[in-house]
Formats: structure tokens, sequence, C-alpha cells
């Protein structure tokens, strides 16, 4: 196939759910920005974006059922099917982005020789790699017991259609070599490490201030609970950014000692001022992938991590930053001990982060699609 064929075909683009704008989001961005003239299928969609205006956006059943569709949680259960259920047969590429159930994607009724492409963040954590540590840390109050008694019962059933649907990707894209060894492990396929982008020109380097700070969600596996645990033991200003207002954020930020301060909700602007203002960027958990420590060493900000996956693949010891282990309190204090007795050097720091360009990125994807597309 020549490549200025590709450009001719149809092109539908598949999330998970699009609720929030964070790094699987970003990705589905700049997928559209490839795929310009792509369509959009997702299993909910609240999300106001200026990547989604003029855009066909598909969504599921789902979407219909007052309650349970702002509660992505409770739909795992669900989303196979509703994927299942698309009509996909006027597209020649399907390109899925995912971290949970739109690989199911493949099921939906296609054109003969359509190609599925899985761009994967990473096997569903809470039934394959995280299982017990969503098993533990479950969000339904009083109900959490029941909970975990029917994840307990049904889990089995959730991974047998989350394989199935492994099946029916013609070709898988890790994100890492964390994610590809997941695949490997849990659905037995091969796949091709693409690593993820950032927009380098967004970020610069400002004075630092005595601050930590870290950014993402305020779910159990992020490990805010850890960083909670060790500054309140070491006293150090820590700032933590969140987009997520939930039982936990609620349970942490009770919890945190007045040298931790929270953020909610914050802009860009005031994001990418606090990244190159920061001491260091902490980054404790178990991530097969994440932006946001290398949005931190484009700002010049060294991170400090917990010594496996993404990290490892991105993060270089004694000269972006420094790994502690184990994933403990503790731990990390120590690390931070070591750190503050070392010199950084930021625009070395700044430098190492442009070898992750959105150009990169673009055009390895774009190549590994048209030689597989035929």
């Amino acid at each position: 196939m020549d490549f200025l064929e590709l450009k001719h075909k149809r092109v539908a683009i598949v999330a998970d759910w699009l609720i929030d704008f964070w790094g699987a989001e970003l990705v589905i961005s700049e997928l559209l920005s490839l795929f310009p003239d792509a369509d959009i299928y997702t299993s909910v969609c609240f999300m106001k974006h200026p990547m989604l205006e003029w855009r066909k956006v598909y969504t599921s059943w789902i979407q219909h059922i007052p309650f349970l569709n702002k509660r992505h949680k409770l739909t795992g259960i669900l989303r196979p099917f509703a994927f299942r259920s698309f009509d996909m047969s006027e597209y020649d590429i399907i390109l899925s982005s995912s971290s949970a159930e739109s690989k199911n994607i493949g099921f939906s009724k296609r054109k003969p020789g359509a190609k599925h492409f899985c761009y994967c963040h990473t096997p569903i954590r809470y039934y394959w790699s995280h299982y017990e540590e969503y098993r533990n840390m479950m969000e339904f109050w009083f109900l959490n017991p029941l909970a975990r008694f029917v994840l307990d019962i049904l889990v089995w059933w959730l991974r047998k259609l989350d394989l199935e649907a492994a099946e029916r990707v013609d070709f898988f894209l890790a994100n890492s070599q964390t994610t590809k060894n997941r695949i490997s492990t849990y659905y037995k396929k091969d796949s091709t490490v693409l690593y993820p982008w950032i927009h380098t020109d967004e970020f610069s380097l400002q004075e630092k201030e005595d601050f930590y700070l870290s950014i993402g969600r305020c779910i159990p596996y992020k490990k805010f609970d850890l960083l909670v645990d060790a500054f309140n033991a070491n006293g150090k200003k820590l700032i933590l950014v969140t987009n997520t207002d939930n039982l936990l954020f609620q349970e942490l930020k009770k919890k945190s000692k007045p040298n931790i301060e929270w953020k909610l909700h914050i802009s860009k602007e005031e994001r990418n001022s606090l990244y190159s203002k920061a001491r260091a960027f902490l980054f404790p958990p178990l991530e097969d992938f994440w932006l946001v420590p290398v949005e931190a060493m484009a700002s010049g900000t060294p991170v400090i991590a917990f010594w496996v996956g993404w990290a490892t693949e991105t993060v270089v010891a004694w000269k972006t930053g420094l790994f502690f282990a184990p994933q403990t309190p503790e731990a990390l204090n120590t690390t931070i001990e070591k750190f503050e007795q070392l010199s950084w050097n930021t625009i070395h720091i700044q430098e190492h982060a442009k070898k992750f360009s959105t150009e990169q990125f673009k055009t390895n994807l774009i190549t590994f699609i048209w030689s597989h597309a035929e």
C-alpha cells in the first residue's frame, strides 16, 4: 500500500471513556491530530475539551443509564458488551487507546480487511497486575465487603472476556517495555513498544523553590497515601495536585499535616509553573506508563521514583533523578535525604526529556500503521 493511500482510509479512534483529561486522553488528542477526519467511539463522554469540538463522538448505551453513566467503576461488567455492540463496518482502520475494555471493539461488526490496532496502556489493572490492590482499596463505603465478594466471584469471567478481546486485536502497540511484558504475560501476545510523548515546548526552566510535587489521579495505585505518610513524618513541604475529588482524596486531605498542600482542578499554566519551581517531582507508583515524570524533567526538575516499571525507562539514576525501594514511606524519605545532598543540572535534565517528542511518536505510529494496514 502506498503511504499516501493511508490518508484515504476511514479511521475510527476508540477510547475507554472520556471523562477528564489526563495521559490517556492526551494520547487520544494526538491520534486525532494524526487522523483529523476520524470518528470517536467511547463508552461514555462527559468531557468538555477543544479536541472534541466539531468531531463525531459516538457513545454506547451506557451513556443513557442514569447514575451508572458517570461512575465508570460500577460499569466494568457492562463495558465489554457496550463496545461489542458498536457497528464499525464503515472503517478501514480501528485504533483503540486502551487501559480497560475498549479493545472489545474487535468483536463489533466490521468490514473485511479492516485492521484493529490497540495502543495499550496496560492490560486491565483491576483484573490483572493490580487486582489485589484494587480489591483491598475499594470506594463503595459500607458496601465494600459486598463489592469484594461479587468481584471475587466474577473476576474469572471478566478475565475471560478480556482475553477474548485481546485475541481480536490484530496489532498491539505497547506504551512501554513494562506494558509489553504484561501483554506477553497476561494475553500471550506480542507487541511493539511505542513510547508516548510530551509537547516539550510547553515547559520552561524557572528558579527552584523549596517544595516537592506530585500530580495525578487520587486513586489507590498512584500511592498518594505513601506520600502523605512520608511527608507527615519528614515535615517537608509537599504539593499534591489532582482532579479527583473522591473518598480517598477526602480521607488523605484530612490526614495531611499543614506542610502538605492539596490543589484541585488547577490550570495548565499553574501546573507547568509548579513543575518548573519544584525541588523534585515524586513518582511513587508501580506504573506501566505516565507522562508526568517526563513533563517534570522537561521543566528541568529531577524525579524521585519507585524503582520499578515505567520510571526505569525514563529516569536516569544520578543524572535526572533518583530511585527508591521498597515502596514505603521510610524508603522514600531515605532517598530524599540523599537527594538533598546532591546538585542537579536542570539543563541536562531538560535535554533528556526531549527524547520523548511529539514528532517522534507521530512518525513511528504512522509508519507502523502504514506498514501493517494492507
